[in-house]
């Protein structure tokens, strides 16, 4: 199998954020109870946050025009270790993902491959498989993460301690200054998005309860990986 099949036919261009929709305007909008899933391999996606991909695999375009004829609603999970074996058929995915909307698509690329952009909704649980089609079909359960008002001043302060570590000497990342109109929610979730971080990493982010829980886990991430202030840069 070739590096370019290794990659689930999937070029990922950019990360970047787009007007929203109209399953996009509601922050919990109820999902089907089974949709379409597309396993890869590098690519964690998470609620509020926008990929564009170029698919090329025949099984996977057919999905694609399947949903855009339907509700606009597919699954993004991540394909788990040792996927390569059985990547033909039906290869072992983590059972928690995201739904995305198709908010826009692309066709007629070179050799057939379609241009797609999806925008993260909602997590959900896989509780099983519907295999009478040539991709995959998952029944699912929805998972919402609500954020009540305490909840939200603790985001609040946790995006200070945020800003905070971002600009200490040795950061690379200015993600909360560029992005100052997301809200907290968005922001945290742009950054897992967005974090050089095994891919593995990423998949727990996603799973975590909640997302104070995510919040607090990246935080912990980042405070491991950016030197502590000197006394010199405190003054």
């Amino acid at each position: 199998m070739t590096a370019r099949r290794l990659c689930c036919i999937v070029g990922i261009l950019a990360v970047f954020l787009l007007p929203a929709t109209a399953w996009t305007q509601t922050r919990s909008p109820a999902l089907p109870a089974t949709i379409p899933i597309f396993p890869l391999p590098e690519l964690v996606l998470f609620p509020h946050v926008s990929v564009p991909l170029t698919i090329f695999e025949p099984r996977y375009r057919t999905m694609l025009m399947d949903a855009v004829q339907g509700d606009r609603i597919i699954g993004i999970v991540l394909l788990k270790p040792g996927y390569q074996e059985n990547y033909e058929g039906r290869p072992p995915v983590y059972s928690i993902g995201c739904a995305a909307a198709i908010t826009d698509v692309i066709a007629g690329l070179p050799d057939g491959r379609i241009g797609v952009v999806l925008r993260g909704l909602v997590k959900f649980r896989i509780t099983g498989e519907d295999e009478s089609r040539s991709y995959r079909l998952a029944r699912i359960e929805q998972i919402n993460e609500p954020v009540d008002a305490g909840e939200k001043v603790v985001l609040r302060r946790q995006r200070r301690q945020l800003e905070a570590l971002l600009s200490r000497p040795g950061s690379t990342s200015d993600l909360a200054r560029l992005f100052p109109s997301l809200s907290d929610e968005e922001l945290f979730n742009t950054l897992a998005h967005n974090m050089k971080v095994d891919v593995e990493q990423r998949q727990m982010l996603l799973e975590r309860d909640g997302v104070l829980a995510r919040s607090q886990a990246m935080l912990d991430l980042l405070a491991e990986r950016i030197p502590p202030l000197k006394d010199n840069d405190r003054q």
